[in-house]
């Protein structure tokens, strides 16, 4: 190459270079990304996973009412069929967080996954339910019971009756059955009794193929059950975000502690449930304070210890969050 052509070359290459820099723009050392506005743009999605029973109502009163209205997230709802796949999707990361057995949330949380508690899904509302001609807990010795898993307040609330009855936790042969198996197991003799989240307990009922042996509150009074519970890197990384879901999710417990035909409607929504089952299930829930009580959380602990369902489970300050409830006015 001539030395004429070559400087033409190199100078129309650096001509070229100096056009694209002034066309592109460049950071100052020490700035950030801008992030987009909490009024405009693409607003973070909250992926909260449940399972459709009366327990998780809150959730679906905040996702129909609040449906375009939220300023700092937008909520999706995904439904489980079963609680493990629930807290393998919870746990890997695949949702923010869930309405989920506490018990399961603690169970993770001493297993090192990072995850908090951060309101209740609701109070009471867990009734023992047993075949017709179960008169006393004594008549279920030797027969077949089932809970939704081990990691529950319904297992713990079986251990309760049969120790204030005077039985061990033996004395029953102790199953586990998804909620929906359990009415038609009852029906069918398969098993003498059950406990687990409405409203399956109230279906039953409704049929008169069982009745109540005991609510909740005559074994543990205040005893908590589902809670919603969010992953910590939700919580660290946007607590605007957060603090509006539980906000939100507050007043929509309030709402649903209505039981208003509004409420009902919505709930009906959600769940594949016939009306009178539940406004039964509705008699025997509340949803009208959502903060956990340390006083409550501590016998759920020492239960769970005592029946040798865990070693060390977390303690009330390192579980449960209430800096977003302590915030809804």
């Amino acid at each position: 190459m001539k030395p004429t052509r070559m400087y033409s070359f190199l100078f129309l290459f650096l001509l070229a270079l100096a056009l694209a820099a002034c066309g592109s723009s460049k950071e100052e050392p020490g700035a950030s990304a801008p992030e987009a506005s909490s009024s405009g743009g693409d607003l973070r999605t909250i992926k909260i996973g449940y399972l459709p029973i009366t327990h998780a109502a809150p959730l679906y009163v905040e996702d129909e009412l609040g449906k375009g209205k939220f300023s700092h997230f937008k909520l999706e709802l995904v439904k489980f069929g079963s609680w493990p796949d629930l807290m393998d999707a919870l746990n890997s990361g695949r949702i923010d967080g869930a309405s989920v057995l506490i018990q399961l949330a603690m169970a993770a949380k001493e297993q090192g996954h990072d995850l908090k508690t951060v309101a209740l899904g609701h109070k009471e509302g867990n009734v023992i339910v047993t075949a017709n001609d179960i008169q006393q807990p004594a008549d279920l010795k030797g027969k077949t019971f089932a809970i939704p898993h081990k990691f529950s307040t319904h297992n713990l609330l079986l251990y309760l009756m049969l120790k204030q009855a005077g039985m061990s936790y033996t004395d029953v042969n102790v199953v586990q059955l998804a909620p929906a198996e359990m009415p038609a197991a009852l029906a069918e003799g398969r098993i003498a009794g059950y406990v687990v989240a409405e409203p399956f307990g109230a279906k039953s009922v409704a049929i008169q193929k069982g009745k109540v042996l005991f609510q909740s509150a005559d074994l543990w009074k205040d005893s908590i059950d589902c809670a919603l519970v969010l992953r910590g890197e939700l919580i660290r990384s946007d607590r605007e975000a957060v603090q509006e879901f539980v906000t939100e999710y507050v007043k929509a417990g309030q709402k649903a502690e209505q039981k208003d035909a509004e409420g009902r409607a919505i709930l009906s929504k959600y769940m594949n449930v016939d009306e009178k089952v539940l406004d039964l299930s509705l008699e025997w829930i509340q949803y009208d304070d959502l903060r956990v009580s340390e006083a409550s959380y501590e016998e759920l602990r020492k239960l769970a210890v005592e029946m040798g369902l865990s070693q060390n489970p977390p303690a009330y300050q390192d579980f449960v969050d209430h800096s977003f409830i302590d915030q809804v006015k």
